[in-house]
């Protein structure tokens, strides 16, 4: 099957559904990956999210599997971090996630992780896809079986990492109509908390529509409006959280990231220091360097931020928009797990009053350009951010970094003030669209 492009993006092979990512290609995908494994008879988990195109994906991904000689077991629909825990667990070769995230419902997408419960390396990934260039060989067919109990072992888990009682404590939950919406619900209630749901009644096209991480209006709304102190707002796969305190305000990844780095340090569980993306808020960066606590920076994606704590030896990192990894636990993003660690971290304290960082105003502005390459030899451009860094040297930041799907450079200031984060912000978005627009 010729691809003619490159598939894998940052989190695996994404497209519309039907389309791009047709039953042909998931298909070849699961026949390419499956023989890419060194193993006699792979095993291959398969779970989803509970998008209306799953169950057609699911099926022509397990038919590739079994073409290739493997097993592939059908988990069902659960959150994206199940598959990584489970295919640890049960010593399985191989899982894929069939999901488009916090995308809409017409999106799909597969991502695949490894026996250890990581995501696949670009090398894999790019054997993979010259795999799909390959007539397949004649090979005995493996089965497609359900895998009973996936829920379950993925409950155990949370519970067993987590010790923490929940009774007497009231949690709002937005499972986005997506994958988390039986399993978050269930670990609240098994440790004790009173749990109020929104976002829970997929229909296959609802996943996150008007609810879920990226839209936490109708959470905020409910939390303020009702006796609860709290409330997590999760995406559609699963794999990120934010958190509404009891007067409605959200909280983001760098914050949920911050409570856990300075709660674990004080209690000398924090092995090495944190690793987040350059979106992180620079007040983060303060709040890090105040408590001592080193902070390594990375490009953009959660697989950089992995990458990066698989190579100083630390368990602890994320992005801003809700990826928290912690890496003791499982090395992808985990929002249910986030959730719970955000609860033990409170330990009976108030959201508002327990976050240990002040977030600086943040302006980002998306210029449209001519090149999507432009900003690279833009000297005039980067020598105007350069002195407008100098000027915000240790009270703030500037970003500049072009989009990797489009033709936009994105301008980023954070500052004291908003208003001295707009007037620098102007001042280059101006110098952009002059110089390259």
């Amino acid at each position: 099957m010729a691809t003619g492009h490159k598939l894998f993006g940052t989190d695996g092979v994404r497209g519309e559904a039907g389309t791009f990512l047709s039953a042909e290609l998931a298909t070849a995908l699961g026949r390419a990956a499956t023989a890419s494994l060194e193993a006699p008879k792979p095993q291959v988990l398969i779970v989803r999210d509970t998008r209306e195109s799953g169950p057609m994906l699911e099926a022509a991904l397990a038919a590739g599997v079994a073409a290739a000689g493997g097993d592939a077991l059908l988990g069902g629909v659960l959150p994206t971090p199940a598959a990584a825990i489970l295919a640890k667990r049960l010593g399985l070769d191989l899982a894929a996630v069939v999901s488009a995230s916090h995308n809409p419902y017409r999106d799909n997408g597969i991502k695949f992780f490894g026996a250890t419960g990581t995501k696949l390396d670009d090398e894999t990934e790019e054997r993979i896809e010259s795999l799909l260039e390959q007539a397949p060989a004649a090979i005995e067919p493996g089965q497609v079986r359900e895998l009973n109990g996936g829920l379950e072992d993925y409950l155990r888990e949370l519970a067993s990492a987590f010790r923490i009682d929940l009774s007497g404590r009231h949690v709002v939950l937005d499972c986005a109509n997506g994958a988390t919406h039986r399993a978050a619900p269930a670990i609240f209630e098994r440790l004790g908390a009173r749990v109020e749901t929104i976002g829970d009644d997929p229909d296959g096209r609802n996943i996150n529509a008007g609810c879920g991480s990226t839209h936490t209006e109708s959470l905020a709304e409910r939390v303020r409006s009702s006796t609860a102190e709290i409330g997590f707002a999760f995406d559609g796969d699963g794999d990120r959280v934010l958190a509404v305190d009891g007067s409605g305000r959200v909280h983001d990844g760098d914050e949920l990231i911050a409570l856990a780095a300075r709660g674990m340090a004080a209690r000398g569980e924090l092995n090495g220091g944190v690793a987040v993306t350059v979106m992180s808020n620079y007040g983060f960066h303060q709040a890090m360097a105040a408590a001592g606590i080193e902070c390594a920076t990375t490009k953009v994606g959660d697989r950089h931020v992995i990458d990066e704590l698989r190579r100083r030896g630390w368990t602890l990192g994320g992005e801003q928009s809700g990826h928290i990894i912690a890496t003791d636990f499982v090395a992808t993003g985990d929002g249910i797990a986030a959730a719970l660690m955000t609860m033990r971290e409170l330990d009976g304290a108030p959201l508002a009053a327990a976050v240990p960082m002040e977030k600086l105003p943040q302006i980002l502005v998306n210029v449209e350009v001519g090149d999507r390459g432009a900003l690279d030899g833009a000297t005039a451009v980067w020598q105007a951010a350069e002195r407008e860094s100098e000027g915000l040297e240790g009270r703030g930041r500037v970003l500049l970094r072009s989009s990797g799907t489009e033709p936009l450079v994105r301008v980023m200031v954070e500052a004291p003030t908003a208003a001295e984060a707009e007037a620098v912000c102007d001042r280059l978005v101006a110098l952009v669209r002059s110089e390259l627009g």
